[in-house]
Parts: C-alpha cells; sequence; structure tokens
C-alpha cells in the first residue's frame, strides 16, 4: 500500500466508502469504530481529495462520500494489493493461505461475540 500512497487501514476505509455515501455515524457503525476516530481517519482522505463530507438530510448529518479520483486510488491500491496477495500465494501455497483466513475469521468472530458479551454484561451492571 506504500507504494501507492495509503496506509493499509485507509485503503480499507476508501473501499467501504466506495461502497456509497453514508452518514458519518453509520459508516462508524459498519467499521466498528468511535465516530471521533473515524473522523480524524478521514481527514487525510478528505485532505488528499479522494472523500468528501456532504450535508445530509439533515444540519446534523454529514455523508461521506468517494470522489472520483478516490476511486481512481481504489482502483490502484486494489492491484497493489492483488499483487501482495499473488507473492504471499505464491510462497505460502494457496490452501495455506486460505486456511489462515479462515482461522483468522474465527478468531475475529470469537474476539467479537467476547467484546459484545463484555458489553452486555458492562450494561446490565
Amino acid at each position: 500500500m506504500a507504494r501507492v500512497g495509503l496506509k493499509t487501514t485507509q485503503y480499507s476505509l476508501l473501499k467501504n466508502i466506495a461502497a456509497g455515501p453514508r452518514p458519518v455515524a453509520e459508516l462508524a457503525a459498519v467499521l466498528a469504530t468511535e465516530r471521533t476516530t473515524l473522523t480524524r481517519n478521514l481527514k487525510p482522505l478528505i485532505d488528499a481529495g479522494w472523500v468528501t463530507l456532504e450535508p445530509g438530510r439533515d444540519a446534523r448529518q454529514r455523508l461521506v462520500t468517494i470522489t472520483d479520483s478516490g476511486r481512481d486510488k481504489v482502483r490502484e491500491a486494489r492491484r497493489a494489493w492483488r499483487g501482495a496477495q499473488d507473492a504471499i500465494e505464491q510462497i505460502l501455497g494457496f490452501e495455506n493461505v486460505q486456511a489462515l483466513h479462515a482461522q483468522l475469521d474465527a478468531v475475529f468472530q470469537l474476539l467479537n461475540s467476547h467484546v459484545t458479551e463484555d458489553m452486555s454484561h458492562a450494561s446490565n451492571d
């Protein structure tokens, strides 16, 4: 990602924004992050001209929207990501990469359910 001028977190953020305009609060929920953190992470993307904040349905809402140059950046980054994936698959083998992805998915699911459970207990206390 460094070759295309992005951090992996910025690439992920741009990909999510490219799916369509969303209110900041909704995008934060999708990404499981705080709105203030999201706003801070959006700033470099806005400064680069890849993302804009547009007025929403009311004065309090702001929609995060990707620009044409943002879409170009996503395409460029996707090519770099694919190249990195291909290199990893060549080194580790396709089956090992698939197994690694499956393990990571399972771990994230366990962690997410644990966090959700902890939040539920905290709200009941």
